[in-house]
């Protein structure tokens, strides 16, 4: 039976994979949002920091408090981020240890599916913001947006149908608009709206695409160290024929993120 273990503490291995492409959908999240400069912020489950950088350089908080339950992601955060507004902090999620409403504005990105309760993390989130903030999030379009992803589950699925399981798009069901809306409405926000949020993910050459697979940082990663170095070698050659490679040898693809925010009343 194929098996696979998601991990996430290490850092530098998940950015070459998913936190080079997150801090590109950041800047225009931030950018949605629009919100005025001088809040203080919260970035629930901030990883290795993309998107707490991008507030810092684009949103001019008067602070950005990040939480992330790895505490390999918050150190790979603290030693890239030299800015006295920011700080940081283990901790689930699911339980957030903060006071009732020191916040102006609290995001997560790239987190919601990945939470086993995500109506507790949003009751948290709601609970930490003034009166009349936002609360904001984003996610991949695993289904049909995240093109990176959907080209490996396509190729692994098809050698080994084992691997569905293992697929964000065929598991992740709040990574769409309706659940999005549903999930914020009933968390008891207030003009709540999603937008998708496109962006190109560029690579060198097919060992840009394939290495950051070895990283074991995430499910689709996880899955690639798990296989024998036989069935690897075989889904890589069958992804390098899969891929639309241009005569430069570059690969160009497309990823959609879903946005979606809500205000506390």
């Amino acid at each position: 039976m194929t098996q696979r273990t998601d991990t996430w503490s290490a850092g530098d291995l998940y950015e070459p994979y998913v936190g080079r492409w997150s801090r590109r959908v950041a800047v225009r999240f931030i950018d949605w949002l629009g919100l005025a400069t001088g809040l203080s912020w919260l970035d629930v489950g901030c990883g290795t920091g993309a998107l707490t950088q991008t507030l810092l350089a684009r949103a001019r908080p008067a602070s950005v408090l990040g939480i992330d339950a790895s505490a390999g992601f918050i150190a790979h955060a603290r030693a890239h981020t030299a800015d006295a507004r920011a700080s940081f902090l283990v901790g689930d999620a699911q339980g957030l240890p903060l006071e009732p409403s020191p916040f102006d504005a609290a995001v997560a990105g790239l987190l919601l599916n990945f939470l086993p309760d995500p109506a507790r993390t949003m009751a948290g989130m709601v609970r930490a913001v003034q009166p009349g903030g936002t609360v904001a999030a984003y996610v991949w379009d695993y289904a049909e947006g995240m093109a990176l992803m959907r080209h490996f589950w396509d190729v692994a699925v098809a050698l080994d149908p084992a691997a569905a399981r293992f697929d964000e798009g065929r598991r992740e069901s709040v990574c769409a608009p309706q659940p999005l809306q549903a999930l914020f409405a009933s968390a008891g926000l207030d003009r709540v709206k999603v937008d998708p949020i496109d962006i190109e993910t560029p690579f060198r050459d097919f060992d840009d695409y394939w290495t950051p697979f070895l990283g074991g940082q995430g499910s689709a990663p996880g899955y690639a160290v798990s296989l024998a170095e036989p069935d690897r070698a075989r889904l890589r050659e069958r992804l390098r024929l899969a891929l639309p490679t241009q005569p430069d040898g570059r690969i160009v693809l497309q990823a959609r993120a879903w946005a979606v925010r809500g205000q506390v009343h």
